[in-house]
């Protein structure tokens, strides 16, 4: 069964680019993986970091292993360009570990949409750097990103 379109949908331009990826910011933000992998398709195409997988199924499982690892996992995302289906976007999330090990990590990802604005392809490069619970910069309660915390750019991320 086919999730329901997700508007905005494609050909993207500046604005619904930004709205795209604030969506997926404020699922990803929910940490709820059933919630968030209704945005792909049902076989989405995946790479993450070293994995690669395809599906609504593994990218749940995927998720809720993630989130399990990555405690109090906080992000943002910032488009860097988008044309037709397409959109890249660059992105720093914090979390810490189970021993409380704190750390910022930063990516890029490049997604393709369907006509119904389901993500097809997502492929994310990701690299971890340790920070001191002091140098954290996304602070806001878990959950959505409040609309006046500053993103990448005014952070100088």
């Amino acid at each position: 069964m086919n999730a329901p379109a997700r508007p905005p949908l494609p050909p993207f331009d500046a604005a619904s680019a930004a709205q795209k990826a604030r969506m997926a910011e404020d699922a990803w933000n929910s940490r709820d993986p059933q919630r968030v992998a209704l945005a792909y398709t049902e076989d989405s195409d995946w790479r993450n970091r070293s994995e690669f997988f395809r599906g609504r199924e593994a990218i749940a499982a995927f998720l809720a292993r993630k989130w399990a690892r990555e405690q109090e996992y906080r992000l943002v995302k910032e488009v860097w360009a988008w044309q037709a289906d397409r959109i890249a976007v660059r992105f720093a999330y914090e979390w810490h570990d189970e021993a409380g090990n704190w750390f910022r990590s930063y990516g890029n990802e490049n997604w393709e949409f369907d006509a119904a604005g389901l993500m097809r392809k997502r492929y994310a490069s990701i690299n971890d750097l340790p920070i001191s619970a002091a140098e954290r910069k996304f602070l806001w309660p878990l959950g959505r990103r409040p609309d006046d915390h500053p993103g990448l750019s005014a952070l100088g991320l």
